[in-house]
C-alpha cells in the first residue's frame, strides 16, 4: 500500500491549538525515537517554524507549507507521507479534499471527526475508492470516539471472555468529566447547523443511531434524550450531548467487526447526575442547558494548568444473564484537549506501525485499531481501561 515515505505521518493543522498540542507531545513522547518520523504542515511557513522552534520540535523534522483550498500544496503532502494527522476542522469545510486526496493516493488519515452527516457522505463516497487503493480512514480519534469506541470493546471482550457471548445492552455513564469544552466541537455543531438548511436530508442521518453502519437497521434504541433514573446504578442520568456522534461510533464499530455485539445490540449513553431530589435537579438542568455555550472559540483554548487539572471517568455496564459487568475508562488530563492530543498522536502512530494487515477501508477506531490501540493508550496517553467488578 505505502510505497517508501519520507515520514509516517504529518500533523496538518499544526499551528492551531490542537495541532500544537500533538506536536508537544510527540516531542516529549517520541523526539528520541527514530522509529518514528513525522512532519508539520500548515498555510504558514513562518508559523510553523514558530511552533518548531518555542515546541523544542528536533532539528530536521520537515515542515510543509500546505493550505487545504489549494490541492496541488495538499498532493505534494500526501506524496511525502504514509498518513496525514489533521486536527483542522470542521471538517465538513477544511477536510473535503484532504481526505478525498488521501483516499485516492492510498495514504492513510486520522482526525478528530465528530460531524455525523459529514462522516455519512464521504463513507458513501470514498469506501470504494479507499479499498482499491489501500488507504485507511479512521474518522473520531479524539475524545469523540476512542474513550467510548474502545470502551464498549473492553467491556465486550470482557464479558464475552466471562459469558461466552456478548451484551446485547450496554449503558455508557459518564462519571466525571472536567476540563473546557473543545471550541471545535462547538464550531462543528454550528457548521452541521448550517448545512442542514442547505441538505435537510441530514435529519434523517443525525436522528438515526444507525447511520454510519452501512445500511444496517438495529433495534429501537433505549431513549437518550431526557432524564430517566438509571435503577441498577441507583442514579439519575441526563442526556450526553456527545452521545449522538458517539453512539452511531460505537453501532459502526459493530457493523464493520461482523455484528460481534450482535444484531440485536443496544447502546444508551448518559451524564450521571446523582441519586435523590438533586440528582433529579441536576440531570432536569443539564437537559435543558447547553454545554457548548462557554466552549472557547476555535484556535484557542484552556490553560496548561486547566488541561493538565482535568480529566474524565466513564464507565460501562454490560448486562447480561441478569447481571451486569462493569469497566471504565479513565482520562488523566482534560477530554477536549489534553487527553484528545495525545489519542490522535497514538492513534496515527498505531495505524502506521502495527496495523500492517489491515485492508483499505473507513473504519472507526474499535474495528481498525483496537485492542492494539488500548494498549498504546495505556502505555503511552495516560488512559486506564480496568474492570470494576
Amino acid at each position: 500500500m505505502n510505497n517508501i515515505k519520507e515520514y509516517d505521518f504529518v500533523v496538518y493543522g499544526a499551528t492551531g491549538f490542537t495541532g500544537k498540542l500533538v506536536v508537544e507531545y510527540l516531542v516529549h513522547k517520541y523526539s528520541n525515537n527514530s522509529q518514528i518520523k513525522w512532519a508539520l504542515a500548515g498555510r504558514n511557513l513562518e508559523k510553523l517554524e514558530s511552533v518548531a522552534a518555542t515546541k523544542n520540535v528536533p532539528e530536521g523534522t520537515g515542515l510543509l507549507e500546505v493550505d487545504s483550498n489549494n490541492i496541488a500544496s495538499v498532493e505534494e503532502m500526501i506524496s511525502k507521507t504514509k498518513c496525514v494527522l489533521t486536527t483542522v476542522g470542521p471538517y465538513q469545510l477544511y477536510g473535503n479534499d484532504i481526505v478525498s486526496a488521501c483516499a485516492k493516493s492510498g495514504i492513510d488519515y486520522v482526525d478528530l471527526c465528530g460531524e455525523p452527516g459529514w462522516m455519512h457522505e464521504k463513507i458513501n463516497e470514498l469506501t470504494e475508492t479507499a479499498r482499491e487503493t489501500g488507504s485507511r480512514i479512521v474518522f473520531s480519534c479524539g475524545f469523540d470516539s476512542i474513550p467510548f469506541d474502545l470502551g464498549v470493546l473492553f467491556l465486550q471482550n470482557e464479558v464475552t471472555r466471562r459469558y461466552g457471548k456478548p451484551s446485547v445492552n450496554v449503558r455508557g455513564r459518564v462519571k466525571e468529566m472536567n476540563g473546557e469544552f473543545s471550541g471545535g466541537t462547538a464550531a462543528s455543531l454550528g457548521a452541521t447547523m448550517a448545512a442542514l438548511k442547505e441538505k435537510p436530508e441530514l435529519f434523517t442521518v443525525l436522528a438515526n443511531p444507525f447511520s454510519l453502519s452501512n445500511g444496517f437497521a438495529g433495534p429501537d434504541q433505549p431513549a437518550d434524550n431526557k432524564p430517566i433514573f438509571d435503577d441498577k446504578l441507583d442514579t439519575w442520568v441526563a442526556p450526553f450531548f456527545m452521545a449522538p456522534i458517539n453512539t452511531k461510533n460505537v453501532h459502526r464499530s459493530n457493523a464493520l467487526m461482523n455484528h460481534m455485539y450482535g444484531k440485536d445490540f443496544c447502546y444508551n449513553e448518559m451524564w450521571v447526575m446523582g441519586p435523590g431530589d438533586d440528582g433529579k435537579a441536576a440531570a432536569d438542568f443539564i437537559s435543558s442547558s447547553n454545554p457548548l455555550s462557554n466552549a472557547p472559540k476555535p484556535g484557542e483554548g484552556p490553560s496548561r494548568e486547566s488541561r493538565e487539572n482535568g480529566n474524565y471517568d466513564i464507565l460501562f455496564c454490560g448486562d447480561i444473564n441478569d447481571e451486569s459487568v462493569h469497566v471504565s475508562v479513565v482520562g488523566d488530563m482534560d477530554p477536549g484537549y489534553g487527553s484528545t492530543s495525545k489519542m490522535i498522536a497514538e492513534s496515527a502512530i498505531c495505524l502506521v506501525k502495527e496495523c500492517e494487515d489491515l485492508n483499505g477501508g473507513i473504519y472507526t477506531p474499535a474495528s481498525s485499531m483496537g485492542t492494539k490501540l488500548i494498549k498504546r493508550l495505556q502505555d503511552n496517553a495516560g488512559l486506564t481501561f480496568k474492570t470494576e467488578n
